[in-house]
C-alpha cells in the first residue's frame, strides 16, 4: 500500500496556463501536462534561484521528493522544446 500523498506548498499561480510553438494552432498540436507542484520546483529552483534543500523546505517536502519533481518537470520541458509540443500547465485546485 502506498503512503498518503503529502500536501505541497505552492506559493505562486501562474498567470498563464499554455505555452506552445509559435506557428502551429493549438488543437494540431500534442501537449505535455506540467502540474503544478512541477511548476512551483521550476519557479523556485531557476527563477528564484534558491538551493534545493531551501526550495524543499519552502514546499514542506522532502530534498528527494523535490528532486523527483524537478527532474520530471525538466524532462516533460525538454520533451515539448526538442518536440514541438504545448505546454500546458495544469491549474491550482
Amino acid at each position: 500500500m502506498m503512503r498518503p500523498r503529502k500536501i505541497r506548498r505552492i506559493g505562486h499561480s501562474p498567470g498563464i496556463t499554455y505555452f506552445k510553438p509559435r506557428n502551429a494552432p493549438l488543437q494540431s498540436l500534442e501537449e505535455v501536462n506540467l502540474q503544478h507542484d512541477e511548476f512551483e520546483a521550476i519557479r523556485l529552483r531557476y527563477v528564484e534561484n534558491l538551493k534545493q534543500i531551501a526550495c524543499a523546505k519552502k514546499m514542506k517536502i522532502s530534498q528527494s521528493t523535490f528532486q523527483r519533481i524537478l527532474i520530471s518537470a525538466n524532462q516533460k520541458i525538454a520533451e515539448a522544446l526538442v518536440k514541438g509540443k504545448a505546454i500546458r500547465i495544469e491549474e491550482i485546485e
